[in-house]
C-alpha cells in the first residue's frame, strides 16, 4: 500500500469515527434560564410558596436562595414518585427537565428572608445538636453537611437557614417514619431522633442566617 494511499484511508477512518462519536453523544443540557424559572414559579408555584420563594405558610418551605441543583433534583423525584407527596407529583408531573432547571436558576437568584428561633431553651439544644451532634448515639452534627450557618453544600446538601420550624420538624419527622424515602443518610440520622430533639433543631434553624 503506497504512502498516499495509506494517508486517504487514514483520513477517512477518522473522519468516520469523529461522525460516529458526534452522532452517538448526548446533547448537552440548555442552559437554565432565570427568567422562564420565574414565569413558572409565578404562575403555579407562587400560592404555596410566596413571592420570591419566601413562604408565609409555616408547613410549606422557605424556598428562596436554595441550590438549583437542589431543587431540580426534589422536582424530578416528585415527578418520579421516588419523594412522595401528592399536591407536589401533579404540579412536578408537567415539568420537563428544562423547566425544573429554570425554576432552580430563578429560586437560586432570589433572597431569602431570615427567619427567627422561638423557644430559648429548645433552640440550645438544637444548637448543641447542630453543631455537635449526640456523641454517644453516633448522632453526627448537622453542620458536617449543611455548613455552620445553613448554607449547606451547593449540588449536595440544601440551604437550611431560616427554614420554617414546622416544616423542618415535619420533614426529619417523615425521614424518622420512613414516609419520606429519597434521602438514606437522612433516614438513617433522622431514625435516632426522639420527637423533642426534632423539634430543637428544627427552632435552631428557623434562627440561623
Amino acid at each position: 500500500m503506497t504512502f498516499i494511499v495509506r494517508t486517504l484511508l487514514s483520513v477517512s477512518l477518522t473522519g468516520f469515527f469523529l461522525t460516529v462519536h458526534a452522532e452517538g453523544a448526548a446533547p448537552a443540557p440548555a442552559k437554565a434560564d432565570p427568567a422562564k424559572g420565574a414565569a413558572i414559579f409565578n404562575g403555579v408555584c407562587v400560592t404555596c410558596h410566596g413571592a420570591e420563594g419566601n413562604s408565609a405558610i409555616t408547613v410549606n418551605p422557605k424556598l428562596a436562595q436554595q441550590h438549583p441543583e437542589y431543587i431540580a433534583k426534589q422536582l424530578a423525584e416528585f415527578k418520579s414518585g421516588k419523594r412522595a407527596n401528592p399536591v407536589m407529583m401533579g404540579f412536578a408531573s408537567a415539568l420537563s427537565d428544562d423547566d425544573m432547571r429554570n425554576v432552580g436558576a430563578y429560586l437560586a437568584s432570589t433572597k431569602a428572608k431570615p427567619g427567627f428561633a422561638k423557644d430559648k431553651d429548645l433552640a440550645a439544644l438544637g444548637e448543641k445538636i447542630y453543631r455537635g451532634g449526640i456523641a454517644d448515639r453516633q448522632i453526627p452534627a448537622c453542620a458536617g453537611c449543611h455548613s455552620p450557618n445553613g448554607a449547606g453544600i451547593p449540588s449536595q446538601y440544601p440551604r437550611l437557614s431560616g427554614q420554617h420550624a414546622d416544616y423542618t420538624t415535619s420533614q426529619l419527622t417523615q425521614f424518622r417514619d420512613g414516609i419520606r424515602k429519597n434521602n438514606l443518610q437522612m433516614s438513617q440520622v433522622a431514625a435516632k431522633l426522639n420527637d423533642r430533639e426534632i423539634k430543637a433543631v428544627a427552632d435552631y434553624i428557623a434562627g440561623l442566617n
